[in-house]
């Protein structure tokens, strides 16, 4: 049975460390150059996303038996009941048992007057794009790129424009 628990400040250096690892994995995994130690220097999702998500949200470790097998990080807004999964992340050594649906059914339990749900991932992420839609059923609602940016994007940013799927799911759905 999998549990949500709060993200206390001792285990914060490693659930980032968890999330880059598990995004890095999934960005590898896309182009096929998946490296066991994960030694390459690039971050898929920055130390300073992470960190702003976990100040700004409500970060959850997900546990399996005892075992930190994930997190997640939401943003929950009361007042129109509009709440965002910023990141949900799975270790790679627990993939493929339902862990993240699990986690999901969780986040909607404790969150029941939640009205819709929105969340994003990169375009590359083929996994998450059908973790979303398939397991979860979000729909897509945007595409943000260079011709449609993501209005809350950073203008100034260096790399610019992502190229992020929009999803958003109607709560009880």
């Amino acid at each position: 049975m999998v549990r949500l628990e709060l993200l206390s400040p001792e285990d914060r250096e490693q659930f980032i460390k968890d999330n880059q690892e598990a995004f890095k994995y999934g960005a590898c995994g896309e182009v096929g150059e998946i490296d066991d130690d994960f030694n390459g220097d690039e971050e898929i999702i920055s130390r300073e996303t992470i960190t702003r998500c976990i100040d700004h949200g409500i970060a959850y470790r997900i546990v399996e038996d005892g075992i930190k097998v994930g997190g997640l990080i939401q943003r929950i807004d009361e007042s129109s009941n509009k709440n965002e999964l910023e990141i949900l992340f799975i270790n790679p050594k627990y993939h493929n048992k339902g862990l993240g649906q699990m986690a999901w059914k969780e986040v909607e339990r404790l969150y029941p007057k939640t009205k819709i749900w929105i969340t994003c991932t990169p375009y590359f992420e083929k996994r998450n794009i059908h973790f979303y839609v398939n397991k979860l059923g979000f729909k897509i609602v945007k595409f943000y790129n260079s011709h449609y940016p993501d209005p809350n994007e950073d203008e100034k940013s260096e790399e610019g424009p992502s190229e992020m799927f929009l999803f958003e799911k109607t709560a009880n759905q």
